[in-house]
């Protein structure tokens, strides 16, 4: 453990990297060509107003359902610009309406706050009186957006409401109990270095026996066994990230558990190849295609939702 993981030090860190590191895709991956109307609005929850950015369905056709969306950045960095790309290109292909969310960064808001404003969402996109059908509602993330997502299905487990089409985990930091250092990266630059888990997991959750609660932490211990009754999920790992194998851990658990719908490991990729690799626009506009695929089909299903 060095001196990153002591809180004074953690926050500090992070508040130079939200001053000196603002996080957009590479013009590559920017999907510009893919048309988008967008709606600014605020959303109320227990921590006070979020800012969100609806993305609507081309030529003014009817949302299908809604999907609520949480950007990356560690916890600590990121707005919903981050994820402008994916966010048009899911409205346009899966013909719904997309709520991108800013929520409450670290260290200034630190867990639960996050997981709980993203719970707080869901429950208002789930609402009636929206431009939506309500019980048509998926989550999903990239990177720390995917384990809040991940964290608000529990929620929403847990409480028996809303209920949840689908839940897509994409890269996601699943136990922040275990140190960076021992986390097998299989690039030889990985994205997420050692120290980067140290100050993204010690500004967000100071205090290590916190980290271990399954709203943190799902992948970790034994959070993953009791699982039953939670939202069918998509689990996106890539084969060269640091974070790999706890998404893989965890979409095990979902198969245990009759819960996963798909894992997909893209292959010879690391974290964020969607955003950041620039070579990378084929293989991430196969990896959209594919999630827009199941999030139709969790929008079509007649079935009775899950909590």
């Amino acid at each position: 453990m060095s001196v990153l993981s002591t809180p004074p030090v953690a926050d500090l860190a992070a508040w130079l990297l939200q001053r000196v590191k603002r996080l957009r895709p590479a013009p590559a991956l920017r999907f510009g060509d893919v048309a988008a109307a967008t709606t600014q609005l605020d959303i109320p929850t227990r921590h006070g107003e979020v800012r969100a950015t609806v993305y609507h369905p081309p030529r003014h056709r009817p949302a299908r359902g809604v999907y609520v969306n949480f950007h990356g950045g560690g916890y600590v960095l990121g707005d919903y610009e981050q994820d402008d790309p994916w966010c048009r290109y899911l409205a346009a292909y899966a013909e719904i309406a997309v709520v991108n969310v800013d929520y409450a960064l670290a260290p200034t808001h630190r867990f639960p706050v996050p997981v709980e404003q993203a719970y707080d969402v869901l429950s208002w996109a789930a609402a009636t009186g929206q431009h939506w059908d309500g019980t048509r509602l998926c989550v999903g993330g990239q990177s720390a957006g995917g384990a809040i997502a991940a964290g608000a299905a529990r929620l929403a487990r847990n409480l028996g409401t809303p209920r949840l089409r689908l839940q897509v985990v994409h890269y996601a930091p699943l136990d922040l109990v275990t140190p960076g250092k021992d986390k097998n990266a299989r690039a030889s630059q990985a994205m997420i270095t050692p120290w980067l888990c140290e100050i993204f997991n010690t500004a967000y959750i100071p205090d290590p026996l916190t980290r271990r609660d399954a709203l943190a932490s799902p992948a970790w211990g034994e959070n993953s066994r009791d699982i039953a009754g939670i939202a069918p999920a998509v689990v996106i790992t890539c084969a060269l990230d640091r974070l790999r194998d706890e998404g893989v851990r965890f979409a095990h658990a979902l198969r245990k558990a009759g819960a996963l719908t798909l894992h997909y490991d893209v292959p010879d990729v690391d974290h964020a190849y969607n955003l950041y690799d620039p070579n990378s626009r084929t293989i991430t506009e196969n990896v959209y295609r594919l999630l827009v695929e199941q999030v139709r089909r969790a929008m079509d299903d007649t079935t009775k939702p899950h909590s």
